[in-house]
């Protein structure tokens, strides 16, 4: 398997594979100073290849053959006593060789040290994602092994949208995309907030979790999320179209956009929540955990509908003559270039 970036929202923490990246463990020593470069004496760059699960000694042996280094033990000792070095993270690094310990550590746990950096963003799609691999030049781009991975959840379609983890990954030279996507899924996979979808919730299978999460990551925010997650288990609990312009503008390549046309409302599309009762057949996005942490805790209440009247003031009501209120306001507002 190649190597594989993954940046958790806390940068001290990684998680490869389910297992922490190796360090070994010791105690720290004041080691004399001429074991180390002079400060101030940088050379060439370099590229160090660290590899999953690779231990901390290993890295040194690296370091040291490569002429970042004079010697591995300062490496070593400094892996246990600098917070920086917890961020050292798989992927190929292009750092300066004949450098101080301290400098080499802080290089190696910069990101923007990582060669071929891919981004799968919150709230991305697959079309998104791929667009990035393809860019890659390390990932042997062959879209027909889509097919060969394996979804976070079984769907009818085999749909791999909403399974690949948002994250930053760097992938070694000739890795398939069948790997880059199965490593992603596997990222999401273990993800303690899509664990909370693994055993339903509302009658809801994991899938149709998935793909609410999905709606919530673009309709909503950490700030009303699970309000926007209790209007769309409403309105599927009533029979009521979702009427959610997120879902139609996915279909028809317009994400992005504040507001939604009549005409567009008409689109024939399975995705058309305003002509279509349920769920779209797919999730729209990659829910990030805010999302996904909302679908399983709705906010009670008896909203039907809501909108973003202005960035920031998102509101809810199960009337609809105040929604209708609420939609002059935010026209009103989108005519003075407030959503810009």
């Amino acid at each position: 398997m190649k190597s594989l970036l993954f940046f958790w929202k806390n940068p001290r923490t990684l998680l490869l594979s389910g297992t922490l990246v190796s360090i070994a463990i010791g105690t720290y020593l004041v080691l004399p100073s001429n074991l180390d470069f002079p400060k101030g004496t940088p050379g060439p760059k370099v590229s160090i290849n660290i590899a999953n699960g690779e231990l901390g000694s290993d890295i040194a042996k690296k370091l040291k053959e490569a002429g970042v280094v004079r010697s591995t033990k300062p490496f070593l000792s400094a892996l246990n006593s600098d917070p920086k070095a917890r961020a050292i993270a798989p992927g190929i690094h292009l750092i300066n060789s004949h450098v101080t310990t301290k400098v080499a550590i802080a290089q190696l746990s910069d990101p923007k040290s990582i060669s071929n950096l891919v981004i799968v963003k919150d709230g991305s799609t697959l079309t998104d994602v791929l667009k990035s691999l393809k860019g890659d030049s390390n990932i042997i781009f062959n879209t027909s092994e889509i097919k060969l991975v394996k979804p976070l959840f079984a769907n009818p379609g085999n749909s791999l949208e909403g399974s690949l983890h948002p994250a930053n990954y760097s992938f070694g030279p000739s890795t398939r995309l069948s790997q880059a996507l199965s490593q992603m899924v596997e990222q999401a996979r273990m993800s303690p907030a899509i664990k909370l979808l693994n055993n339903g919730f509302s009658g809801f299978t994991p899938f149709q979790l998935l793909t609410i999460a999905s709606l919530i990551q673009i309709e909503g925010d950490p700030g009303s999320g699970n309000k926007v997650a209790r209007v769309i288990y409403n309105r599927l609990k009533s029979g009521m179209p979702l009427q959610l312009n997120s879902t139609v503008q996915y279909a028809s390549g317009n994400r992005g956009k504040i507001a939604l046309s009549t005409k567009a409302t008409q689109l024939n599309s399975p995705y058309n929540t305003y002509r279509n009762l349920g769920l779209p057949p797919t999730p729209i996005s990659n829910p990030s955990d805010f999302a996904i942490k909302a679908t399983v805790n709705p906010t009670p209440g008896d909203w039907i509908y809501f909108i973003t009247v202005a960035p920031g003031d998102t509101r809810f009501t199960k009337s609809f003559a105040e929604f209708q209120n609420w939609t002059t306001e935010f026209n009103k507002n989108l005519s003075l270039g407030k959503f810009k």
